[in-house]
């Protein structure tokens, strides 16, 4: 069978991580890979036999013969890329969020649907194995139909003030929060119809990153649902797992609870500090990538392969990320917004 052909855009940690999965995957292969940072480019490109290796996105979307494209750059530089390769012919997987702005969501979609070419979103929380048994749960109707939920997506300071190059650039809404509301939008398979939320600033800005530390968010969905969602980045570095992970979800005949970040699984002590390691999200075994956030880009490729439809939509994407907006608006006024689909 025919390899699907990958180009990566952005070759940061998680622009590598695509590369290894690419190269681990039967059916796939990195022809290409392009990043401003051209030393960085290269070193990716030899340690994954990429022949391909491109400053410019654009000479990428003309000269390379790839299949699809993987966009891994920062939230709000998706739009250009993606509209160049929709227009070129490539298939799409876009990290999440779709894009940050309204005219950027509208942009790509227009893109997709004109050159009949096939996008997904790596909201990957769908294939987090706790919360997908809970959707199943869910979904078999043994819970009853959903009533009330919570969901907590934290990370720590450092995320903020060190991964992050651009974290200054973007927010937690986007960064934690796009998984958190496709995870409720999916829970109660129901649209969001008014969100209300508040915000607090100061921490971070003290550390020098001039964005928002936290939002706090009550939603109210189209059949009646509700949820609060909180996200923010200034959990203190001693957590002992970088993310702070908790959901519940109340049905009409039972409920789930879900710890994903102190989930007692493993716990190691030494003589500094105690960590939860991480055996969820993006772990290895035997060097190789394990981990529900690795098993979604997998995903992208089987289904180009089987020709099946991805398991988030564009639509769901687009939804969430037009959600997203709307809690920025009410935190921004300090009133209740209507979530408009326009």
């Amino acid at each position: 069978m025919k390899k699907i052909k990958m180009g990566i855009v952005g070759a940061g940690v998680w622009g590598e991580t695509h590369a290894s999965i690419y190269n681990e995957h039967i059916f796939a292969e990195v022809v290409a890979i392009c990043d401003i940072r051209e030393e960085r480019a290269r070193q990716v490109a030899e340690k994954y036999n990429i022949k391909e290796v491109y400053t410019d996105f654009r000479e990428m979307a003309e000269k390379s013969d790839c299949d699809a494209v993987a966009i891994v750059t920062p939230d709000f530089l998706h739009a250009d890329i993606a509209v160049e390769f929709a227009n070129k012919g490539k298939h799409l997987l876009i990290e999440k969020p779709l894009a940050t702005t309204k005219e950027d969501i509208y942009k790509i979609v227009e893109a997709v649907e004109r050159n009949g070419i096939r996008a997904m979103v790596d909201l990957h929380n769908r294939w987090n194995p706790p919360f997908n048994t809970a959707k199943q749960k869910i979904a078999s109707g043994i819970l009853g139909k959903p009533y009330t939920a919570y969901i907590r997506l934290n990370d720590i300071k450092w995320v903020a003030t060190d991964m992050l190059s651009w974290s200054d650039k973007s927010s937690i809404l986007w960064f934690l929060g796009s998984h958190s509301l496709d995870t409720l939008r999916w829970m109660f398979d129901d649209e969001v119809k008014r969100v209300y939320s508040v915000k607090r600033s100061g921490l971070l800005k003290e550390l020098g990153v001039d964005t928002d530390d936290i939002f706090l968010t009550t939603i109210e969905f189209k059949n009646g649902g509700i949820a609060h969602m909180e996200n923010g980045w200034i959990t203190p570095n001693g957590n002992t797992n970088i993310n702070d992970f908790k959901f519940s979800i109340l049905c009409t005949e039972g409920m789930i609870s879900i710890d994903a970040s102190s989930h007692n699984l493993i716990h190691m002590v030494t003589e500094d500090r105690a960590h939860t390691p991480d055996i969820l999200v993006s772990n290895t075994v035997f060097d190789r990538c394990k981990g529900f956030a690795y098993e979604s880009i997998r995903d992208f490729i089987d289904r180009l392969i089987d020709g099946r439809e991805f398991r988030v939509s564009l639509e769901d994407a687009k939804k969430s990320a037009l959600a997203i907006i709307a809690i920025q608006e009410s935190a921004e006024i300090g009133q209740p917004v209507e979530v408009v689909e326009g």
